[in-house]
């Protein structure tokens, strides 16, 4: 062939050749970046998708799991309690580690500020109680030593509420004291049950609707007097106060197979299950008190009970289905490990036949125990350790009255032999109080 044609012939199918491979190798680039475009795609999803997860995963720290985290700590939980991450890929992800120590962080700050304040707190309850138990022993002692030189009747009616005052405010403060644990007050002798249930009776504002049983075989032994003495106080104090004021408020013995139940029925509307729940909580002692944590206004009697039985082994409970008067049971048991053998000079006196139960609201037969002398007497010859006192009746009730003594620095004042006091007169409202003095304990208990 002609060369002259064949050159431009190859010269063209050569250029044909060479655009199809231009035009293939263009379409391979152009899948390539097509792949590469896609892949980079797909990246920027997922690092969108990853900023999303940690934007809710930061939404969900600040307001889910710090407020529970909060919400635990104020009552009684802690970090373990709280719900984990949103997203639990997240977890051992840099984003999740610094989560969990912001946690960690707060729950530590928060435990250790709270304790902090709980702290304080219980220093300045302490510290009050301290200072005011005595001004109220103080006062206390005054009324008795009043009592002891005076009988007129009209100054003795009106010492009888401010010594009646007096005794209540020292059941509280004493129930502040323990429940930031200090001791309810000094070890005693060992006492009836039934003097103190009287003794607690004799601490509540609305004693007079207060029926107790005539009689009781049963002793306390002496380091479980006055906590069962408080622990009643309250309990009567409660039905005292959530019952009607025409109403009783009446209180029973029954043997146990291990121990003694005291039984106090009022008659009032009763509990709502949720407010049973509480009760029963907060009698059971098992929960620790954390004064800071209290409702407002705060409620201190059962939280006292349910200490005093934590402390000292007896048990406190609440029920509605076995009052009778359709209000609200409460029953403290004392296990037999809490209670003495009576003396064996121990003996009562029949009760007269017209000493019902229903006009029994108040202390203290004459076997109670007689205190001993008040340290601030400023004659003590005048406060043997041991006096017996003749019994006297005053409203049904079987009171001990006290001989007022005379020292050798003060004149004495004789009476006719044929003088005898009236129930009405001074001398027996000052053995009515007199009789609640044995109920009351000092400041401090030896912990032994």
């Amino acid at each position: 062939m002609n060369p002259f044609i064949l050159d431009p012939l190859l010269a063209v199918s050569g250029g044909v050749v060479g655009a199809g491979a231009l035009r293939l190798l263009f379409r391979k680039k152009v899948g390539e970046y097509r792949g590469h475009i896609t892949g980079l795609e797909a990246e920027v999803r997922a690092v969108r998708q990853q900023l999303a997860k940690q934007d809710e995963e930061a939404m969900h720290l600040a307001r889910v799991r710090l407020p529970a985290l909060i919400y635990a700590l104020q009552h009684g939980g802690n970090l373990a309690s709280v719900s984990g991450p949103l997203h639990p890929q997240l977890i051992e992800t840099n984003t999740g580690r610094a989560h969990e120590a912001v946690l960690q962080q707060v729950n530590d700050l928060t435990s250790a500020t709270a304790e902090q304040a709980e702290q304080a707190a219980r220093s300045a309850v302490r510290a009050v109680t301290s200072s005011m138990q005595a001004l109220v022993n103080e006062l206390q002692a005054a009324n008795t030593h009043l009592l002891d030189r005076e009988h007129d009747a009209t100054l003795l009616a009106l010492v009888q509420p401010i010594d009646h005052a007096a005794s209540q405010l020292a059941r509280r403060l004493q129930i502040l004291g323990v429940l930031v644990g200090m001791w309810p007050g000094r070890q005693r002798d060992d006492a009836s049950l039934l003097d103190a249930v009287r003794g607690g009776v004799s601490r509540i504002r609305d004693f007079s609707r207060v029926r107790v049983p005539h009689e009781s075989p049963y002793y306390v032994a002496g380091r479980y007097v006055e906590p069962l003495v408080l622990a009643v106080a309250e309990l009567l104090d409660n039905a005292a106060r959530h019952s009607a004021p025409t109403t009783p408020v009446e209180v029973s013995f029954l043997q146990a197979h291990n121990g003694v139940s005291i039984a106090i029925h009022d008659a009032g509307p009763g509990l709502r299950p949720e407010a049973r729940e509480e009760a029963a909580r907060r009698l059971s002692g098992q929960h620790p008190v954390r004064l800071t944590e209290l409702r407002h206004p705060p409620s201190f009697g059962h939280l006292g009970v349910g200490a005093l039985a934590d402390r000292y082994g007896f048990r406190a409970m609440v029920d509605e289905e076995h009052s009778v008067h359709g209000g609200v049971r409460a029953t403290l048991f004392v296990p037999s490990a809490l209670l003495a053998s009576p003396p064996a000079a121990a003996s009562s006196a029949p009760l007269p036949a017209e000493h019902t139960a229903s006009s029994a609201p108040l202390p203290a037969e004459h076997t109670a125990p007689v205190p001993e002398a008040p340290a601030w007497a400023p004659h003590p010859q005048e406060y043997p350790a041991q006096q017996q006192y003749p019994v006297e009746e005053k409203d049904g009730l079987s009171l001990p009255v006290r001989r007022r003594r005379f020292s050798a620095h003060e004149p004495r004042h004789s009476r006719p032999a044929t003088e005898t006091p009236s129930p009405d007169s001074g001398t027996a409202l000052a053995a009515f109080i007199h009789a609640t003095q044995s109920a009351r304990a000092p400041e401090e208990e030896s912990p032994s």
